[in-house]
């Protein structure tokens, strides 16, 4: 990735446009990142670097593959004694945590795997929150409100999507609340992410549309968020700046990679290349929100899932041309490197890069044939309850580029429920 500051000009330099005078950086990572096909293979000797004693979490399908089979004995060949919850499910509901963690009790654990998707990730994040320092996971929602160092987690993730590997959020489905809730703190970042594209390899294709949509939301969503005044109290204040140097060059580089090779990795499975390229984007993703953080199409996601208990993804991939469409006024100067990023920009003029851009990710959700809001459940009944529980997400609201009000969300809901992808017909606006 290329972490040179460029100006305000949609299409030069290395990560597109940022605000003269007020670019800023703000990065946090893994201590660890491997990435490389057979690199899954490392696992044994840096889990023995953080104690004699692991938990994996995963699910019931990985839990009797071949793939956790060589994993664990990796992990005994190094000397680390292994526990495994493959009971995680979909979504991460707050019943498997609980379950998990009880079923701990007096067990020795120095650091938690977390192997599969988004799910098994963040169940290992909250998990290793919940053994070192007690309580219960509503003890800690929101922001900021870890209070310091949890065990080590190692993330290996299979599916391409999620970037959980390289966050600092955790997303628990809290029956007792109306949407999902997150629960984020730099502490929550892993120590480790092994990222091997070979583990990839048999998602299903309707799992490779779901996760990969989701990172091509994330890499959109942190490069047009709201920019902040960075002064110094900003990375302490909130977990989530805002765009910045680093979640803009992150997002450039997982565009490019996405456009080039996600619909080829979801019809072609065993593809090296694009398998790669997309576990790449997803990865560079999770960098992007980690301090760049989400907007609108995750906050009307929330109660969206919540109602019809639907893939996250599918999802936040459903409202993303609409969400593009109702930003663009506000953001077409970043829309029109996006639409460098993906090949689509004649750098002649700005609006009509912007607009290009946007016909160019729209091609990338019918390609994986997103479903619509209506497929995946919900009626136009619904819409104006979705539209006002989309503004409970608050720092998801604050983050949009453009000002969210219950008539901004109403319209957005409506247009995707109508599938009505007309382009804004008006020049930049200052909201």
């Amino acid at each position: 990735m290329n972490f040179t500051a460029t100006t305000d000009s949609p299409h030069g330099g290395g990560i597109g446009p940022v605000a003269s005078g007020t670019s800023c950086g703000l990065l946090r990572l893994p201590r660890t990142i491997l990435f490389g096909a057979g690199q899954r293979r490392a696992l044994g000797s840096i889990t023995a670097g953080y104690g004699r004693n692991v938990l994996i979490c995963t699910d019931a399908r990985l839990g009797t593959s071949p793939d956790l089979a060589e994993l664990t004995a990796s992990l005994n060949a190094n000397g680390v004694s292994v526990n495994v919850f493959d009971r995680t499910e979909p979504e991460l509901p707050l019943s498997g945590v609980v379950e998990c963690v009880a079923g701990l009790a007096h067990t020795p654990i120095d650091s938690v795997i977390g192997f599969g998707g988004g799910s098994c990730i963040d169940m290992a994040k909250v998990v290793a929150l919940l053994l070192s320092h007690g309580g219960q996971p509503s003890d800690y929602y929101g922001e900021n409100a870890v209070p310091g160092p949890i065990l080590p987690v190692i993330a290996v993730p299979t599916t391409a999507g999620t970037g959980s590997e390289a966050t600092p959020v955790a997303v628990i489905a809290d029956p007792d609340r109306a949407m999902k809730v997150g629960i984020s703190s730099p502490h929550l970042v892993p120590q480790a992410a092994i990222c091997d594209p070979e583990l990839t390899y048999s998602c299903p294709a309707s799992l490779t549309a779901a996760s990969g949509i989701d990172a091509v939301v994330h890499l959109v969503e942190s490069y047009t968020a709201v920019r902040r005044t960075p002064t110094a109290e900003l990375s302490s204040e909130r977990v989530f700046i805002g765009k910045s140097m680093f979640s803009d060059s992150a997002a450039l580089e997982g565009l490019s990679l996405m456009g080039r090779s996600l619909l080829t990795a979801q019809r072609e499975p065993s593809n090296g290349d694009a398998r790669r390229d997309v576990m790449l984007a997803s990865f560079l993703g999770g960098v992007a929100i980690g301090t760049g953080g989400t907007s609108a199409a995750h906050a009307l996601q929330y109660p969206i899932g919540a109602a019809t208990h639907t893939p996250h993804g599918f999802g936040v991939g459903a409202l993303l041309p609409y969400v593009t469409r109702y930003n663009l006024p506000a953001r077409v100067s970043e829309f029109a490197a996006i639409g460098a990023s993906l090949g689509v920009a004649s750098g002649v003029d700005p609006w009509t890069d912007a607009v290009s851009a946007i016909e160019a990710l729209d091609a990338i959700v019918d390609g994986l044939a997103v479903p619509t809001i209506a497929e995946l459940g919900v009626n136009e009944a619904d819409l104006p309850t979705i539209a006002e529980q989309g503004l409970l997400a608050k720092r998801l609201v604050d983050n949009n580029p453009r000002q969210l009000d219950q008539a901004a969300m109403f319209t957005i809901m409506t247009n995707a429920f109508r599938g009505d992808r007309t382009m804004p017909d008006s020049r930049p606006d200052k909201n």
